[in-house]
């Protein structure tokens, strides 16, 4: 009877938490969700066309897209190799260096763009160097891939240490003994049990500057069909009170970053069954 009692208690518990946990994610996540598409979606189809089409709003989320995407090309190189140096190197200050990469997530994102202002700004002595070559950085769509490369930067790598930590160098060491190189090794051997990782980091990266707006916000300078991203759009709209374009543009960028992060968990779970197999 007590070893029952005991196991109804339990299943009670187990079933409570994992209500309340469901509830609290469909108010956090869901429901905001959801408003948002329904406000969005309500005048119908036209007015909502229409506001997507718009010359602004279009050109806004281009620009936020490409920039994402330049981002995410090198975000993919760089970060590998950083995962790569600080798994299979001995790097002098590894704690501080796990610190530094972890710093983005910490530091307000309009510091970022502040950050980068001093720095690559006209006035400043890299940015008047620039300058005279005819390459703007601040204000210019590169200092929106600078920004954008700050605060995704550690999603890559904390993708792909763990992997590259958890990999079996066996199968690099035969490699190199048949005579493979070090690129045909990584090529062969290594890259494929990594590109999850990687495509993964990678994807949250994008998804993440999607909505970036704090370090942008300082760095593009706000100029229509030139600097404007999607987010800056949408704050726009909604100072001026045009709440539906605002809508319709956020609604986009929601999708897109949904559609994104569930590619990735289809990716994962794959991924799972296959290393199971």
């Amino acid at each position: 009877m007590a070893a029952h009692a005991v196991t109804t208690h339990n299943r009670r518990f187990d079933l409570a938490l994992r209500w309340t946990t469901l509830f609290y994610l469909g108010v956090m996540v869901v429901l905001p969700m959801v408003t948002l598409s329904v406000q969005a979606a309500r005048p119908g189809f036209q007015p909502f066309w229409r506001a997507l089409v718009d010359p602004y709003a279009w050109h806004a989320l281009k620009l936020t897209f490409f920039t994402a995407l330049v981002m995410v090309v090198i975000n993919a190189v760089t970060g590998t190799a950083t995962a790569w140096v600080l798994v299979r190197y001995n790097v002098p200050g590894r704690s501080l260096v796990n610190a530094l990469i972890d710093l983005p997530f910490a530091v307000p994102t309009v510091v970022t763009g502040l950050m980068l202002v001093v720095l690559y700004g006209p006035t400043s002595v890299i940015g008047t160097v620039l300058g005279r070559f005819g390459w703007g950085v601040i204000y210019h769509q590169p200092g929106i891939v600078l920004a954008l490369l700050f605060v995704s930067y550690p999603f890559v790598i904390r993708s792909v240490q763990p992997v590259l930590m958890e990999l079996d160098r066996a199968e690099e060491e035969a490699a190199a003994t048949l005579g493979a190189g070090a690129w045909t090794t990584f090529r062969r051997v290594t890259f494929p049990a990594l590109w999850p990782s990687i495509l993964t980091g990678s994807g949250l990266s994008f998804s993440r500057a999607l909505g970036e707006f704090g370090s942008v916000v300082m760095v593009a300078g706000n100029h229509p069909l030139l600097t404007k991203t999607a987010p800056l759009h949408i704050y726009g709209e909604i100072e001026s009170g045009n709440r539906h374009a605002a809508l319709v543009v956020s609604a986009v960028l929601l999708a897109s970053s949904l559609l994104i992060l569930l590619g990735l968990n289809a990716l994962q779970r794959r991924g799972g069954v296959n290393h199971g197999d």
